[in-house]
């Protein structure tokens, strides 16, 4: 259940920082929507590498 949850916060919690990350730059920089795009691809980047780097602990690979 522990890995279970760990999953499901990395694969949410990265594209969700980057979600917020994005907009906070695109309103302060007035560059509607690239920040949120580029932000949003790297925090799906980040929970994706984070997945795999924890279940590899996991299973012992």
């Amino acid at each position: 259940m522990a890995l279970t949850s760990s999953v499901l916060a990395q694969l949410v919690g990265g594209p969700l920082v980057g979600i917020y990350i994005g907009t906070w730059l695109d309103d302060r920089l007035s560059t509607d929507p690239l920040f949120l795009i580029l932000a949003l691809i790297l925090g799906l980047a980040a929970g994706i590498y984070g997945t795999i780097h924890l279940v590899r602990k996991y299973t012992g690979d």
